[in-house]
């Protein structure tokens, strides 16, 4: 049931935004929006406000907006031109399909707004686990459970401050000061380069002294101003994540098994609502960052491929041909279906456990 109540909040949430986005930013430069859905195929339920009939569709995974003359062959009435997607400027175009990844980018944005302003953020305190034998941290007479106060001078307060002095020290010996026992001592490591791998487990040099933190943790308060700035931060984090993962699909570093569809996605969600609110906010903001790089791709029937042909359209000085643009379409739509098999497939062999 978890997993049931999560897939629909998630989607529901995502779709909503990303839909609102396109909506609001369509309204705005005056362009008349005929449908605004929350799901696809038969209706189920709706209300007509306006010009605008909102509903909810039979089949969740996604939603759509219908604008008065988004398609170019649609005849629209003389008195109506001045609402017509169509025949709105090239930029107005190109921000109304914009808008939905935007307001995907914008609600992870306010989710962790939300959860750093209420909860702070949580740091890994600067403390010494395990060391390593023979290990620079060893000969410099480092130990477990010391406290790193200081490194060149620059007082340090979380484990990822030590860690990025460390890394950016091409080698040169650093002067550490750390708390043992209540008493400091001032010690000097010099950082030898290491092959550790990355989160795709590909090898990279970098400094080390050979140790590990202890996992203390603490949770510290955030005033709105630091806040927004460590939301934005987050979020940027996760696009940079997120673009290089799908980089290195392409590359055939990471391997097509790792993505997921609906029952992925169901599974963590129900497991998010096990968690906590707090959980399942920061995995909506995870997912909408995805959702709204996914749709800027530059496949024709996502947004990013109408943005792609606006652009040719911008640079040439016409409109892609629409022959050219209904087989581009249809190539686009072919990769859709052959991506949703293949997370379909991912999703069936981990649940029967075979992936």
């Amino acid at each position: 049931m978890d997993m049931v109540i999560g897939l629909v909040i998630v989607l529901g949430v995502l779709i909503f935004f990303h839909e609102l986005g396109h909506f609001l930013v369509a309204r705005a430069f005056n362009v008349g929006v005929e449908k605004f859905s929350l799901g696809f195929g038969p209706k189920i339920i709706g209300k007509t406000v306006g010009r605008t009939e909102y509903m909810i569709s039979a089949f969740p995974l996604g939603g759509y907006v219908k604008l008065l003359g988004e398609d170019p062959d649609e005849e629209v009435h003389a008195s109506d031109l001045k609402y017509s997607f169509t025949h709105k400027p090239l930029l107005q175009k190109s921000l109304i399909v914009a808008a939905g990844p935007c307001f995907n980018f914008l609600l992870a944005i306010v989710i962790f707004f939300f959860i750093f302003s209420l909860s702070g953020i949580i740091i890994v305190k600067p403390m010494v686990g395990e060391i390593r034998a023979g290990s620079p941290a060893q000969k410099a007479g480092i130990l477990p459970e010391d406290t790193i106060v200081s490194l060149n001078g620059r007082t340090i307060s979380a484990w990822s401050e030590m860690s990025d002095i460390i890394s950016g020290s091409k080698g040169k010996p650093l002067s550490i000061v750390i708390l043992r026992k209540n008493n400091r001592q001032t010690l000097v490591v010099t950082p030898e380069k290491a092959s550790l791998p990355d989160l795709f487990g590909q090898a990279h040099d970098r400094y080390v002294i050979g140790v590990s933190a202890a996992g203390m943790t603490e949770s510290r308060p955030l005033n709105p101003f630091s806040a927004l700035i460590e939301s934005l931060s987050r979020t940027w984090l996760i696009i940079k994540l997120t673009i290089l993962s799908i980089v290195k699909i392409v590359q055939g570093i990471v391997s097509v098994k790792n993505l997921g569809g609906p029952i992925m996605i169901a599974q963590m969600a129900g497991a998010q609502v096990e968690a906590g609110a707090i959980h399942l906010l920061a995995f909506i903001a995870l997912v909408s960052v995805n959702l709204g790089i996914l749709n800027l791709l530059p496949i024709p029937v996502l947004d990013g491929g109408h943005i792609l042909f606006f652009a040719i359209e911008g640079f040439t000085g016409r409109p892609v041909n629409m022959g050219v643009r209904e087989k581009a379409q249809q190539v686009g739509l072919a990769i859709l279906i052959m991506l949703m098999v293949m997370v379909f497939y991912n999703d069936i062999m981990r649940v029967v456990g075979g992936g």
